[in-house]
C-alpha cells in the first residue's frame, strides 16, 4: 500500500512549481514591483486588488481578507482538495515521478476527485463517440453550421449514442462506481437502476477555469427525443452553474491580455465568436448572467480600472431585451464599460458566420452601444415622446439608470443623453435624476451589491497587528522594512550580516516575534524557508509576517533590493553598536577612571567605534 508523499518530494515539486503560473489560471496578474505581482483576490470579493502573489518565494496573501499560504494551501482552499491531492496534481503538470513512503497512511482522496476524474473519462468516450457511424447525424449539424472536425475537437465536442447505458459500461469498465457516476450528474436514477442521462445527442464539455471537465451541454439531434432542446449537467458538488462560463478555459489568456469579454448566448455561438477571431468569447450554461459570473470574469480581467470592455450580444427580440436589461442590473458591478452589440437582422454569431462569413463575424463588435444607452431606449421606448406626458413618464422611468452610476464623470454625460433623447430641458432631467438617486439611497454608487464586509468591521475586537497599525516612527520603520527586506530577498544577502541582525532584540513586540522565527528558520538559501518562517511564527502575529512577505519592497530592481535590504540589516547592527555604546557611557560615569572597570569600557567603547565605521563603511 503506498503511504505518504516523500518530503523530499514535496519539496521538489513546490520548488519547481511557479505560482504564479497556478494562481495565474484565476486570477489576472500584474506586476507590483520587484518579484512581486497584484490582483483581485479569488477569497473575497473586492473591486481593488489586494492579492499579493510573490513567486520566488512561493507565497501570497490577501491585505483585504488575510489569506495567505503557498501553492498547495491555494489548490486546497480553491479546489476543496487534500493535500495529498494537491501534490499528485502538481506532480503530474510537471511529469514528476513522486515517491511514497511505505508504511504510511495511504494517499487520501475526496469525492471532488472521483468526479473530475469521471468527467474526464465521459469526455473522451463522447469525443470517441464522434467517430462512429451513429454519430452521423451530429456530424452533419455540426458541418451544417460550420465546424469541420477540426474544431469539433478543439472544443471537445462530441456525440452521446441512443442507447441507455453505453456510456455507463464504459465508465464502470473504467472502475467508476454507479454512485460516482450519479453525483457527477453522468446518469439518472430509474426502477431498474441508472442510466445514461445523456442520449442520442451532440455534446459539448465544460469545463473550469483551469480546464479540467465539470460538466455537459447536449443538443437533441432526434426527432423522437422528447426532452429538452438543451440539457445540461444538474447542480452536483463541483459543477455550479451560476459560476461556470462556457469557453473561459479557451477565452481566459485572451481576456485577461485585452480587458474585453464578449458575452453570447449559445455554445455554437462560443464556437463561431472563436473560429472568426473573437477568442475572448464566452457563454453562460442553461442559465441567466449573474452577479457569480461576473465576480469569476472581474478575476480572470484583472478589473480593478475602467480601461476593460464587457460586449453583450443580445437578440433583439422582447427575450433578448430583457436579458439585456438582466444584465445591466448585475454589470453595474462591473468597473469595465458594458456594451451591448445586435447582429444585423437579428442574426446571432453562429447564424451571421454561416450567412456572411467571419469577417462579419468580428464586425459585430463594431456596432457595440454603451449599455446605459441600450437600457434607456428599452425603457423610454413604450412611452409616446410627442406628447407632455409621455415625455414626463419616459424621463421619470429611465432617471434612476442614470442616477446609479459610479462614474461621476459619466452621470452628466448621460444627463444630457436623455435630455437630448427626450428633447428635454437638460436642468429638468438632472433634478429628477438628482431625485432618483436620493430615493434610492442617497446615491450609493461605489457600493457593490453584496460586496463582504471589511474584515476589520466584522470583528472590531479582534487583535491584529497589520503593516497599517504599526506606529509610524523611525524605530519601527526600520524593523518593519529589515524584516520585509530578508524575509524577500534573504537567500541573496550576506548570512552573517542576516544572522548579526537577527540576533539583536527589535523594539516593537510584534516585529520582535517576527523576528525570532525568521532568526529560528533553517536553511536560508533553501527554496521555501520564508513560507516556513511566516508559518513558525506565533499569534496574533503570523498575519503581519505574511505581510511582510507579500508587500512591495521598494526597489528597480532585484539587485537594488538585496543591496537596499543588506543596508537595513547593516543598519540595525550598527543601532545595535549605538545602544551599547550608551550603556557603556553611561557606565563609564559610574566608575573611577584609573580602575580596571574604567580601562575595559574604553577599550570595548574603541571596539565598538572601530566595528560601527567598518560597517558603515562596507556599505557605502
Amino acid at each position: 500500500m503506498a503511504g505518504r508523499i516523500r518530503q523530499a518530494d514535496v519539496d521538489e515539486v513546490k520548488a519547481r512549481t511557479n505560482i504564479a503560473d497556478i494562481i495565474g489560471e484565476r486570477v489576472a496578474l500584474k506586476s507590483a514591483g520587484v518579484g512581486s505581482m497584484k490582483g483581485l483576490c479569488p477569497f473575497h470579493d473586492e473591486r481593488s486588488p489586494s492579492f499579493n502573489v510573490r513567486p520566488q518565494a512561493g507565497f501570497y496573501h490577501c491585505f483585504g481578507c488575510g489569506e495567505s499560504g503557498d501553492v498547495y494551501s491555494f489548490l486546497r482552499a480553491m479546489d476543496h482538495v487534500t493535500f495529498t491531492e494537491a501534490v499528485e496534481r502538481l506532480a503530474g503538470r510537471i511529469g514528476y515521478a513522486l515517491h511514497y513512503e511505505d508504511g504510511g497512511a495511504a494517499p487520501e482522496h475526496t469525492g471532488r476527485a472521483r468526479l473530475y476524474a469521471a468527467n474526464a473519462a465521459a469526455a473522451e468516450f463522447f469525443r470517441s463517440q464522434l467517430m462512429t457511424p451513429e454519430a452521423d447525424i451530429a456530424r452533419r449539424f455540426l458541418g451544417q453550421r460550420g465546424f469541420d472536425a477540426g474544431a469539433a475537437a478543439h472544443f471537445g465536442v462530441g456525440f452521446a449514442p441512443k442507447g441507455w447505458e453505453g456510456m455507463t459500461k464504459a465508465l464502470r469498465a473504467k472502475g467508476f462506481t454507479d454512485e460516482e457516476l450519479s453525483s457527477a450528474g453522468l446518469v439518472s436514477q430509474g426502477q431498474r437502476g441508472v442510466y445514461d442521462r445523456f442520449r442520442g445527442r451532440v455534446i459539448w464539455p465544460i469545463r473550469d477555469v483551469t480546464g479540467q471537465v465539470i460538466g455537459f451541454g447536449a443538443r437533441k439531434l432526434f426527432d423522437d427525443d422528447n426532452g429538452p432542446k438543451y440539457l445540461n449537467t444538474p447542480e452536483t458538488t463541483i459543477y455550479k452553474k451560476a459560476q461556470v462560463l462556457y469557453g473561459l478555459d479557451l477565452a481566459k489568456r485572451e481576456v485577461s491580455r485585452q480587458h474585453q469579454v464578449v458575452v453570447v448566448e449559445g455554445y455554437t455561438d462560443v464556437m463561431a465568436c472563436h473560429l472568426a477571431g473573437i477568442t475572448t468569447a464566452i457563454a453562460t450554461c442553461g442559465t441567466a448572467f449573474g452577479s457569480d459570473h461576473i465576480t469569476v470574469l472581474r478575476r480572470v480581467m484583472g478589473d480593478d480600472s475602467t480601461a476593460g470592455e464587457v460586449v453583450f450580444t443580445f437578440d433583439p427580440d422582447a427575450a433578448g431585451q430583457k436579458a439585456a436589461l438582466r444584465a445591466f442590473a448585475d454589470a453595474k458591478r462591473f468597473n469595465a464599460q458594458t456594451y451591448v452589440a445586435t447582429g444585423p437582422e437579428g442574426l446571432d454569431p453562429c447564424d451571421l458566420r454561416l450567412a456572411r462569413g467571419d469577417g462579419a463575424v468580428r464586425a459585430l463588435l463594431e456596432t457595440k452601444v454603451p449599455m446605459v444607452e441600450f437600457v434607456l431606449d428599452q425603457r423610454i421606448s413604450g412611452y409616446d415622446l410627442r406628447t407632455v406626458e409621455g415625455r414626463v413618464g419616459a424621463l421619470r422611468t429611465a432617471a434612476p439608470v442614470v442616477a446609479e452610476l459610479r462614474d461621476p464623470l459619466l452621470q452628466p454625460e448621460y444627463v444630457r443623453v436623455l435630455a437630448r433623447r427626450l428633447g428635454m430641458d437638460t436642468e429638468d432631467v438632472r433634478r429628477e435624476v438628482e431625485r432618483a438617486g436620493r430615493s434610492n439611497g442617497g446615491g450609493r454608487r461605489d457600493a457593490a451589491p453584496g460586496a463582504a464586509e471589511p474584515p476589520e468591521a466584522a470583528d472590531e475586537g479582534a487583535l491584529r497587528v497589520t503593516l497599517a497599525t504599526l506606529p509610524r516612527t523611525p524605530d519601527v520603520g526600520i524593523e518593519r522594512d529589515a524584516l520585509m527586506g530578508v524575509l524577500q530577498f534573504g537567500h541573496r544577502m550576506d548570512p552573517s550580516l542576516v544572522a548579526r541582525a537577527l540576533d539583536l532584540p527589535f523594539r516593537h513586540p510584534a516585529l520582535d516575534a517576527v523576528r525570532i522565527a525568521v532568526r529560528d528558520a533553517p536553511g536560508m538559501q533553501r527554496p521555501g524557508w520564508s513560507v516556513d518562517a511566516v508559518a513558525a511564527v506565533r499569534e496574533p502575529y503570523r498575519s503581519l509576517a505574511a505581510e511582510l512577505l507579500a508587500a512591495d519592497f521598494p526597489a528597480l530592481s532585484d539587485d537594488e533590493a538585496v543591496s537596499s535590504a543588506s543596508d537595513l540589516a547593516r543598519r540595525l547592527v550598527i543601532r545595535g553598536f549605538d545602544r551599547e555604546k550608551a550603556e557603556l557611557l553611561g557606565a563609564i560615569q559610574r566608575v573611577p577612571a584609573d580602575s580596571e572597570e574604567g580601562r575595559a569600557i574604553r577599550l570595548r567603547l574603541r571596539e565598538l567605534d572601530a566595528r560601527r565605521q567598518a560597517l558603515a563603511d562596507e556599505g557605502s
